[in-house]
C-alpha cells in the first residue's frame, strides 16, 4: 500500500502532526509540577487537554468537508502552535491562563486523522487497499500514544518540560504543513452534502455506534489506572508501565495480522458484533487473582483485538456517514474515543483500578454493537 504515490508522505505527516496528542499530557504534568503545582492540579490540566479535542475535532472536520482540508489544517496548527508556544514561554504559573492555553491547544488539533481517511480513496486504487490503509492508520495510533509520552519524558529530563511543549508544537506544525501541502490534500473536496442540523449523526445507527466507541475508549482509560493498581498490589512497579505498553504492542501485532488476513467482503455489522463480543470476553481472565507476569501475558489478548475492532468500527463510521461528511465523521469518532478514555480513567480511580471497570466498559461496547441491526451502506460513500 505504501508504494502508491503520496501514501507514505500522508501517513508519516499525519502521525507526526498527531504526536503532540501523546506528548502534551505528560509534558503538562511535568511542567506544572516544576512550577510548584500539585499533582492533582497538574492532572486536571492534562485531563482538560485530553477532553478538548472531543469538541474541536468535529467542528474542524465539518469545516474541512465544507471548505477543503487546507483551511482547518492551517487554522488548527496555528492555534496549537500559539497555545503551546505561549505555555513554553510563560509556563503554567498562572493556572487559569494555563488552562485557557491548554483548552485552545486541545480544541485546535488539526483534523489530520479525518483528513487522512478521507484521502485514502483518492490515492489508493481499490477498497482492499483502503481497508488495509485503515488498519495501518489505526495501528499507528498506538505509536503516537507509546512514543509521545516517552519522547516528552526524554526531552523534559534532558532540557526542560517547557522544551517538550515547544517540541510538541513544532511537531504539529511540521506534520500539518507536510500533510496539507501534499497535492492530494490540496486538491481534495468533499462531495456536496445535504442540509441538516444533525449532519453525521443523522443516520439512526450512527449514534449507538459512536456510543459503543466511547465505551471502547473507556477500556483503555481504565487500563492505565488498573496497571498502577496492580503494580501496587503486587509490589511490582514495572507493571504500571509494562501493562499499557504490552496492550499497545499487541494492538500493533493484531493490526498487522488483521491487515494480512482481513476478509475480502465487508459485512461490517457482523464483524463488529463478533469482534466486540470477543474483545469483552478477553477481559474476563484478568478478574482472577494472578501473579504479575500472568497479568501482563493476559492483557495481550484484548490488546490484539483492539486495533481490528477499531479498524472495522472506523470503516463502518465512514460508510454510515452521509455524503460530504467523511472528515467530520472521523472527528466524531475521535471525540467518542477521547470522552470514553477520560471517563474510564475517572471511573477506575474511585473503584481502586479493578479490572472489572474495563470489563464492564467492553461489555457495554459489545452490547451496543450486537444491538446494531441496520446494515452499513456501501463503502464508496466515504
Amino acid at each position: 500500500m505504501l508504494r502508491h504515490r503520496y501514501c507514505s508522505r500522508l501517513l508519516i505527516a499525519s502521525v507526526t502532526g498527531r504526536l503532540s496528542l501523546g506528548m502534551v499530557p505528560v509534558a503538562l504534568i511535568l511542567a506544572a509540577q516544576a512550577d510548584g503545582h500539585s499533582l492533582a492540579s497538574a492532572s486536571l490540566l492534562a485531563a482538560l487537554y485530553g477532553i478538548a479535542p472531543a469538541f474541536g475535532l468535529p467542528m474542524l472536520g465539518r469545516l474541512a468537508d465544507l471548505r477543503g482540508l487546507l483551511l482547518p489544517c492551517y487554522l488548527g496548527a496555528a492555534l496549537v502552535a500559539a497555545a503551546l508556544g505561549s505555555l513554553a514561554v510563560v509556563g503554567t504559573t498562572h493556572l487559569l491562563l494555563a488552562a485557557g492555553c491548554v483548552a485552545l491547544a486541545g480544541a485546535g488539533c488539526p483534523p489530520l486523522e479525518g483528513g487522512l481517511r478521507s484521502l485514502w480513496h483518492a490515492v489508493l486504487p481499490d477498497d482492499a487497499h483502503v481497508r488495509t490503509a485503515y488498519t495501518l492508520d489505526s495501528s499507528t495510533q498506538q505509536i503516537v500514544y507509546a512514543t509521545g509520552p516517552a519522547l516528552a519524558i526524554v526531552i523534559a529530563s534532558w532540557l526542560s518540560p517547557t522544551a517538550a511543549l515547544a517540541l510538541a508544537a513544532a511537531a504539529t506544525l511540521a506534520g500539518t504543513l507536510a500533510f496539507a501541502t501534499a497535492p492530494p490534500a490540496r486538491a481534495w473536496r468533499a462531495v456536496p452534502r445535504r442540509r441538516g442540523r444533525l449532519g453525521v449523526l443523522r443516520p439512526p445507527s450512527m449514534r449507538p455506534l459512536l456510543l459503543s466507541l466511547a465505551f471502547l475508549g473507556a477500556t483503555v482509560g481504565a487500563l492505565d489506572v488498573a496497571g498502577i493498581a496492580a503494580a501496587q498490589q503486587q509490589d511490582a512497579s514495572w507493571l504500571a508501565g509494562a501493562l499499557p505498553a504490552a496492550f499497545s504492542a499487541a494492538g500493533l501485532l493484531g493490526g498487522v495480522l488483521f491487515a494480512r488476513f482481513q476478509p475480502t467482503t465487508a459485512p461490517w455489522p457482523h464483524h463488529l458484533m463478533l469482534l466486540g463480543v470477543a474483545y469483552a470476553a478477553c477481559w474476563f481472565p484478568l478478574l482472577a487473582p494472578l501473579p504479575a507476569p500472568a497479568v501482563l501475558a493476559l492483557v495481550l489478548l484484548p490488546g490484539a483485538l483492539f486495533v481490528p475492532l477499531l479498524t472495522v468500527a472506523s470503516l463502518t463510521v465512514t460508510a454510515l456517514a452521509p455524503p460530504g461528511t467523511s472528515t467530520e465523521a472521523v472527528g466524531w469518532l475521535s471525540s467518542a474515543m477521547r470522552l470514553g478514555l477520560a471517563g474510564g480513567t475517572a471511573l477506575a480511580g474511585p473503584l481502586s483500578g479493578h479490572f472489572a471497570v474495563p470489563l464492564m466498559a467492553a461489555a457495554c461496547c459489545a452490547l451496543l454493537l450486537t444491538a446494531r441491526t441496520a446494515p452499513a451502506p456501501a463503502a464508496n460513500q466515504v
